[in-house]
């Protein structure tokens, strides 16, 4: 398990992290692959955890975790949904 702090430093405030990365441990490798060292990892708490899996080393994994946690709590930040690729708009259609 990789120990990750509880803040972010998002364009020079801190906030509290809505999706820390609670967890990166070695794992089977999914079923048909039979290369590589994969980990599985959980970002997130509760109803909000994302698990996943990836390959590669602990340290190439852990890089792509803190950016995908990372990337998620500025977005959160900021007002924008965690889930969604854009943020609703009010504009009437035609």
């Amino acid at each position: 398990m990789t120990d990750i702090p509880e803040d972010v430093v998002t364009e020079d405030v801190v906030t509290e992290s809505k999706f820390p990365v609670t967890s990166i441990e070695k794992t089977e490798p999914p079923a048909g692959v039979t290369e590589g060292e994969w980990y599985e990892y959980i970002i997130g708490l509760g109803s909000s955890a994302i698990k996943g899996k990836r390959a590669g080393s602990l340290e190439a994994v852990t890089e792509y975790v803190e950016e995908y946690a990372d990337n998620l709590n500025r977005r959160a930040a900021l007002g924008y949904s965690a889930y969604a690729a854009r943020k609703p708009t009010n504009k009437p259609t035609k």
